[in-house]
């Protein structure tokens, strides 16, 4: 009787921890071109796919150039931008971001070094100023290459819905 009971109340915990997850609303944020969701809502975090940054020239085939994407600054500026564009859709802000992880990949014009006081500094006119003073917690990793050649970094965030 005693290991009935006992198997009983161990079902109802499983049952009363396993529910409010399988509760949470979940929502994909698609585009027509994208083969991935560019954010997915789970409740209310927002967690949004890497954002490369975009070509400040973009890649012309028929003369064979590679598309030219700028210093690591100006395309953390962009991926910045690209996410908080993402974020004002779904009517939330870069003071929302509460995780952040950069992929960063070695600047051959920095004799292939990281250029993190580059990212740092694009960092700074979107985190931690007078108009929008949160700071997201943050990783930074070292990667050999991303899936677009000559990207120095790849910003992916979750950002929270304050209730």
């Amino acid at each position: 009787m005693r290991t009935n009971i006992c198997c009983v109340t161990l079902v109802i915990i499983a049952a009363a921890c396993w529910t409010p997850a399988a509760a949470q609303s979940v929502k994909h944020i698609r585009t027509k071109e994208g083969g991935i969701a560019s954010a997915v809502w789970v409740g209310d975090m927002l967690y949004v796919s890497g954002q490369l940054p975009s070509p400040v020239t973009p890649a012309d085939r028929a003369k064979g150039t590679p598309a030219v994407y700028g210093n690591t600054q100006v395309q953390a500026e962009n991926a910045f931008g690209k996410i908080q564009s993402l974020l004002k859709e779904q009517g939330l802000g870069m003071g929302d971001v509460v995780m952040m992880r950069v992929y960063m990949a070695a600047d051959p014009a920095m004799d292939n070094k990281l250029d993190f006081a580059g990212m740092n500094a694009a960092y700074a006119k979107f985190f931690g100023t007078p108009d929008q003073p949160n700071k997201p917690a943050r990783s930074t990793v070292q990667v050999a290459a991303l899936v677009a050649a000559g990207a120095f970094l790849e910003v992916e965030v979750q950002a929270a819905r304050s209730k």
